[in-house]
């Protein structure tokens, strides 16, 4: 019961009026009901006083906890691009971005001796054979590039200009590329057993051109083809456009890496269109060519070739055959010229082997390279060389090389090659002494060599 209620009882109580009793023994029981009321009263309000001190008590209160404003939300870090290093920096980011520096450099010096009675010119020769610099990477989606200059020489070419999309097994390239004229042909310059690659491949003037392509690999089974205009630096002035296919076999027997292959190959010429053959003897840094169709009219050339290799442990051998047939105009004779190889190598240092991958020979990593306390990889050759430039009246000279190539591998990224050769003509194009057109010229290379 709180004040007011009894504020009010006490009002109601004194209020009401005592009624006019005649006899003063009612006065005095109304006065005794009155003085017990009271008492009552008193009671109660010492009990209301009582409630309200105990209700004063307080209890004290949980602590409220105090509340930390939010904090500041701070978005993730994004992963930051890794560099690899393969011979140069190599970086790559989340999402699929890679990118690297790429390079070479040859450097050939050596000797060439042909007979005095030819006239040519020989003795000491050195260039600067390869110096390039370019890039490569790829991007999201299974998109790749590459771009790689040359500087050797007196101008700066363009070897590799191209774009890429894979796909699984499957990969487009779309730019100045390699069509697919071979083993050797493919393999990178700086991972051949010699220093220059068997006769025909030059001679029948195996080069990058523009043009669209495509590979597929399933299992141990590759397929390239594509339609190529011309090299670049001639892509102006020519029409002609060619086709190109390869097919390889690759099947790994234990350690045992065994390779398969055949290509084909028709470029159309324009209605104007020549064509010249001619080779060097062994080494590039002469310009001598002791064989030579010189330049005849033609419409079309076609190729066909066969390719075969084997590797187990520190053994290879290799052996790949061209034949390169011409269409001439008119009533000409159509020409048909042939080139061949065969070579065997062996690793003296344990543990190495040839290199290889997706259809080419790749780079060698010696077991025990010199940057980790060894001697690096060493390796000896033996080649076979065929080519025959003569046919259907074109007089252009055989050559038949027997080469040998010693090889040390310091790292994977150096070489050092010694390289000899003995060229055997018939009919070579420049007469020797009494008109002879068939003798030897004897070749002897070095080089140095880095690659990043």
């Amino acid at each position: 019961m709180n004040k007011k209620i009894l504020a009010c009882l006490i009002a109601t109580s004194a209020l009401i009026p005592a009624p006019a009793l005649a006899q003063s023994s009612e006065v005095e029981a109304l006065r005794a009901q009155l003085a017990a009321m009271q008492a009552q009263i008193a009671q109660l309000n010492e009990r209301l006083n009582q409630m309200e001190q105990e209700e004063a008590v307080a209890v004290p209160a949980a602590p409220v906890a105090a509340v930390a404003p939010p904090a500041a939300v701070t978005p993730a870090a994004a992963p930051a691009p890794a560099i690899n290093f393969q011979g140069a920096p190599e970086i790559t980011a989340p999402g699929g971005w890679s990118f690297k520096i790429r390079g070479r450099l040859n450097l050939d010096a050596g000797l060439v001796s042909a007979p005095d009675s030819t006239g040519r010119r020989d003795g000491f020769a050195n260039e600067v054979r390869r110096a390039r610099v370019g890039f490569e990477g790829k991007m999201p989606g299974g998109f790749g590039y590459r771009t790689e200059l040359e500087f050797a020489g007196s101008s700066t070419e363009v070897m590799d200009a191209y774009l890429t999309y894979s796909d699984g097994g499957l990969t487009v390239t779309a730019g100045q590329h390699n069509n697919f004229q071979g083993l050797e042909e493919l393999s990178s310059s700086l991972f051949t057993s010699f220093i220059e690659r068997s006769a025909f491949t030059d001679a029948f003037g195996f080069e990058r051109r523009i043009g669209l392509s495509a590979a597929y690999t399933d299992g141990d089974v590759l397929v390239q083809g594509g339609a190529f205009t011309d090299n670049i630096t001639a892509v102006t002035t020519s029409r002609s456009w060619g086709l190109d296919g390869r097919l390889v076999y690759m099947p790994k027997l234990g350690s045992t890496q065994l390779h398969l292959g055949g290509s084909v190959h028709m470029n159309d010429l324009p209605s104007t269109g020549s064509q010249r053959y001619r080779q060097r003897p062994l080494v590039h840094f002469i310009s001598e060519r002791f064989i030579d169709t010189g330049t005849f009219s033609a419409q079309r050339e076609v190729g066909v070739g066969l390719e075969a290799a084997v590797i187990s442990g520190p053994f290879h051998a290799a052996a790949e055959t061209y034949w390169q047939s011409v269409d001439r105009p008119g009533a000409l004779a159509d020409p048909g010229f042939f080139g061949a190889y065969v070579e065997a190598g062996y690793f003296l240092t344990g543990g190495d082997t040839r290199g290889y991958r997706g259809g080419v020979f790749n780079r060698t990593r010696p077991a025990n390279g010199v940057d980790a306390g060894g001697i690096g990889a060493i390796q000896v050759n033996v080649r076979y060389d065929h080519l025959d430039l003569t046919d259907a009246g074109i007089a252009g000279g055989i050559q038949n090389g027997y080469h040998a190539s010693l090889i040390w591998t310091p790292t994977g990224y150096t070489r050092l090659a010694l390289n000899y050769g003995r060229s055997d003509y018939s009919g070579a194009i420049y007469p020797a002494a009494g008109g002879d057109r068939d003798y030897s010229v004897d070749s002897l290379g070095v080089r140095a060599q880095i690659d990043f």
